[in-house]
């Protein structure tokens, strides 16, 4: 006997027609663009440090993991702190869905687990867009981009809308799973302890000491996670913190390598070099 099955039309609450522009942009102190309007959508993260936007005739202060958005047609800037450099995550894109509504005039705290997410988006961007300078207007594709690369940009990114939309809307209580896996979390764990101490020198020993697990286990996990060493992983947060440091312009760079616990200033310049393919002169230049 055929069974009658019913095809079921999934429904879509938000659904993203083209991605405009995608920015992780590195601020330094006292910047200021004098503003835009433009008839699509804009996500603005704060991803380190604090600016400040305007949206119409509103004025907000975005902190460390706020973001906010900008409707279609609405005229908006943004600007730090004359003593405080910013990274921040800016993705315009078009979407007509009916629910875009309620995120209007939105602005919020991102929880913790939905920044991954964010993380998602950037490095799907960086992989498949020779991403854009400031005056930037239209996306270029790498000639290597991954397969599928667009795509995930889009999902990630109405996942995290949905999601957020989901917090906001205090219907949070189904989430997330109730029971991480014990790896994840301990690269969560690893993460956190690495961001704690990238002014101190902190080895792979301590860690499995604070955490209780074998050097082995940990560093099994975490590479294949994050697909990098846990010293690499640190390695890169210090190197991010001084490319703010040196954005900020308040010290030179053999104060920067000590406060970042570097063995000697030529440690600290081939580090640099190596992860970043500037020297710091190159890189203080480029941005200052």
């Amino acid at each position: 006997m055929k069974s009658e099955y019913v095809k079921h039309k999934i429904a879509n609450l938000i659904s993203i027609n083209k991605i405009v522009t995608i920015h992780y942009y590195e601020f330094g102190r006292d910047f200021s663009f004098g503003g835009e309007v433009h008839d699509f959508w804009e996500m603005v993260y704060v991803d380190r440090g604090r600016v400040h936007i305007t949206a119409d005739n509103r004025c907000i202060t975005l902190e460390q993991g706020e973001v906010a958005f900008h409707k279609p047609n609405e005229f908006h800037t943004i600007s730090t702190d004359s003593d405080i450099a910013a990274d921040v995550f800016v993705i315009s894109f078009v979407c007509s869905s009916s629910a875009m509504s309620f995120f209007k005039r939105r602005v919020a705290k991102v929880p913790k687990k939905l920044r991954e997410n964010i993380s998602s988006i950037i490095t799907e961007s960086a992989a498949t867009f020779n991403l854009m300078p400031i005056t930037g207007v239209e996306l270029e594709l790498k000639d290597d981009a991954p397969v599928g690369g667009q795509q995930l940009i889009r999902i990630h990114l109405e996942e995290f809308l949905i999601m957020l939309l989901r917090a906001e809307s205090k219907d949070d209580t189904k989430l997330f799973p109730t029971k991480e896996s014990m790896e994840n979390h301990l690269v969560s764990r690893v993460k956190t302890i690495l961001e704690k101490n990238i002014y101190r020198r902190i080895t792979v020993d301590e860690i499995c000491r604070e955490l209780n697990y074998s050097r082995a286990y940990l560093a099994k996990i975490f590479k294949n996670s994050t697909g990098e060493t846990i010293l690499a992983h640190l390695l890169s947060l210090k190197i991010k913190a001084a490319k703010r440091l040196i954005r900020e312009d308040s010290l030179n760079f053999t104060q920067i390598s000590d406060k970042l616990a570097f063995d000697n200033p030529h440690y600290f310049s081939r580090v640099f070099k190596r992860i970043t393919n500037f020297t710091p002169s190159q890189y203080k230049n480029s941005v200052l």
